[in-house]
């Protein structure tokens, strides 16, 4: 994947890790799986070292999504090449790095190494009620000046409660799914989760409602929001 994104709330893309295995619903008609087929490619976890030094040849600084077409923290990513991924983080400070996991798990289990970065946003995906535990497991994780944790509630599968006001989280996105077999996401569910961040100050960032509608309003009005990069700790702060 080259430097620039189609996905909206990030700007670029770096894959020094390629391929993953289903772990929950949400897996169920992944892009990535899709794109990695088109590609001839299998669910087989690839290291690309050749690629760990992509976003020091950038000069602009960029929010960059780690690993769009993998997880980071895939139990068959060595922790070796983990720590090669944060060496190159904590090269480029003028960078963002976007960090979505569905293992936060072990993420909470090496994500000091080799000290807590300003310039990381932490995110889980959480598509139903069933996956909520991942919440508590991002929590956990100790804030750090200019940190960002963050939900990815895509694709949304169900009505979530997402406890937002016991704080720890600073931004939320909510999608549908899309391709020819997506599962339908229910307008309520996408109101009920942008009121909860309306009332507990949380930027709220809405994808699309998935299944070929690429209209992105709900209930007429866009909803962009994007968070501030040194929230109060427990807060979330809108930005745009």
């Amino acid at each position: 994947m080259g430097p620039k994104s189609k996905i909206p709330w990030t700007e670029a893309s770096w894959n020094p890790v390629t391929g993953c295995t289903p772990i929950s619903a949400g897996c169920l008609h992944c892009y990535a799986q899709a794109i990695l087929h088109r590609w001839k490619r299998s669910q087989k976890i690839e290291l690309h070292p050749s690629r760990l030094a992509e976003p020091i040849r950038w000069k602009r600084p960029r929010k960059v999504f780690v690993c769009s077409m993998s997880d980071l923290f895939h139990e068959k990513v060595p922790l070796s090449f983990i720590v090669d991924v944060y060496k190159t983080i904590s090269a480029t400070p003028r960078h963002t790095y976007q960090i979505l996991t569905k293992r936060p798990e072990r993420m909470c289990d090496i994500w000091t190494y080799p000290f807590p970065l300003s310039n990381v946003w932490y995110g889980v995906t959480v598509e139903n009620q069933a996956e909520r535990w991942r919440i508590a497991h991002l929590r956990s994780i100790p804030w750090a000046p200019g940190a960002i944790r963050f939900l990815s509630c895509e694709p949304l599968l169900g009505p979530l409660d997402l406890h937002l006001v016991k704080g720890g989280i600073q931004w939320v996105i909510v999608g549908g799914e899309n391709g020819p077999c997506a599962r339908p996401m229910e307008q309520e569910w996408v109101i009920d989760i942008r009121d909860q961040c309306v009332s507990a100050g949380v930027p709220f960032f809405f994808k699309g409602w998935g299944r070929g509608n690429h209209h992105r309003e709900i209930e007429g009005q866009r909803w962009e929001q994007m968070p501030a990069q040194t929230p109060a700790i427990g807060a979330g702060v809108v930005s745009g």
